[in-house]
């Protein structure tokens, strides 16, 4: 009984701080998909809410009766096996559902599964659920770094809260962490959850590195753009300076020069830059050609995992120089929810830690994000380290 109770609880819990993470928003903020990687809230909303209603509720109990059939097909994701799904692109065009109608469909599927798990609570179905509140978790961090993209690309810059702190400053003393060569694990080896990206305790080879205990910070990231960062190709990657001269590229995401000052757009609206907070909102590419301006380089994920408990890590999602690989023991699920993590192993670099947006009890130090080198709507940082 106790543990019924206390995965109820995680799971009504989870659904009410979605909805708390919505609520200064707007009836039109909730519609809005600027680009392509953003999703419209009233989308996340539901979701999440199909996601919970497809895997478990259609599939485990016979007398459930969708709120509407028409919901797979919009609020499908990627889950090729499970049907039709609209095109990403499209979400923004979802005038209709109403942003009323879409938490009346979450209130339903909450009462219903909330209903059921009282006296169906197999350890099936308790995996499932768990994996539904972490899959919601990650879309609570989306909404949060959608929600700002959305609002700051309006012209006007809104702000979201005027009490939300996302630039966390760290006070601890600048040093380099030594780690000596040798073998050592990698990998989830506990029974608490985890996705299966991280499941496979392997060993790795490890040779000499330090790594630095701080991210790198405004003050040092605006030294390189003054010092002609973006405009010195030997720092970049080809596709990174490809990119940048694509789409006009001049310093991070959400950065605007008024009056011959730096501003950073926040949650709070648009402020001068916190010179001693975290950088933010920096690409792959741009992660790089700073590592290569200072001399220095990223660490690969493995480098970070086994120096992760001397560092104070969570302010920033930070850029590993390691590609998005399955572990040697990595298995797909079967079904649907093998193409959760696996599909997507390629093209892409495997970020660590996690953000000041990132949910409450969701990531750990074998977390493995993973996003296009070019992305960077999410709150991306940098920790460098050497030989």
């Amino acid at each position: 009984m106790l543990i019924t109770n206390e995965i109820i609880s995680n799971f009504l819990q989870t659904r009410i701080a979605t909805e708390e993470i919505c609520a200064p928003l707007t009836q039109e903020d909730y519609v809005v998909q600027p680009i392509e990687n953003v999703s419209p809230p009233k989308w996340h909303l539901g979701h999440t809410t199909w996601f919970f209603e497809e895997f478990i509720l259609k599939q485990y109990n016979p007398d459930y009766k969708e709120f509407d059939s028409q919901f797979s097909y919009i609020f499908n994701s990627y889950y090729e096996s499970v049907g039709d799904k609209i095109l990403r692109t499209d979400r923004g065009n979802l005038t209709r559902p109403s942003v009323e109608e879409v938490y009346k469909y979450r209130d339903y599927v909450t009462n219903c599964l909330s209903e059921f798990l009282d006296d169906n609570l197999t350890e099936e179905i308790s995996s499932l659920v768990t994996i539904g509140i972490h899959h919601e978790k990650q879309h609570q961090e989306l909404l949060f770094t959608d929600i700002k993209y959305i609002l700051g690309n309006n012209p006007l810059l809104p702000h979201y809260s005027e009490t939300f702190e996302e630039n966390l400053i760290e006070k601890q003393k600048s040093k380099w962490i030594k780690i000596p060569e040798g073998t050592y694990e990698i990998g989830h080896a506990t029974n608490d959850f985890c996705f299966d990206n991280e499941l496979g305790k392997h060993k790795v080879f490890l040779h000499n590195y330090k790594i630095s205990n701080k991210l790198i910070t405004n003050e040092e990231y605006l030294e390189f753009i003054n010092d002609g960062g973006y405009n010195n190709f030997n720092f970049w990657h080809a596709e990174g300076w490809d990119w940048i001269r694509a789409n006009t590229i001049k310093a991070p995401l959400y950065w605007h020069k008024i009056d011959n000052e730096w501003h950073q757009y926040t949650f709070k609206g648009l402020k001068p830059i916190n010179l001693e907070a975290p950088i933010t909102h920096v690409s792959y590419y741009e992660a790089f050609a700073y590592a290569e301006w200072r001399g220095l380089r990223l660490p690969t994920e493995f480098e970070w995992e086994v120096a992760q408990d001397y560092f104070d890590w969570g302010k920033r999602w930070e850029w590993t120089e390691s590609a998005y690989l399955p572990y040697p023991y990595y298995k797909k699920a079967a079904g649907a929810l093998g193409e959760y993590n696996g599909k997507f192993m390629v093209n892409q670099k495997v970020l660590r830690g996690g953000s000041v947006v990132t949910s409450k009890d969701h990531t750990r130090y074998t977390y493995r994000n993973f996003f296009h080198p070019h992305l960077r709507w999410q709150f991306t940082g940098i920790r460098l380290a050497k030989r």
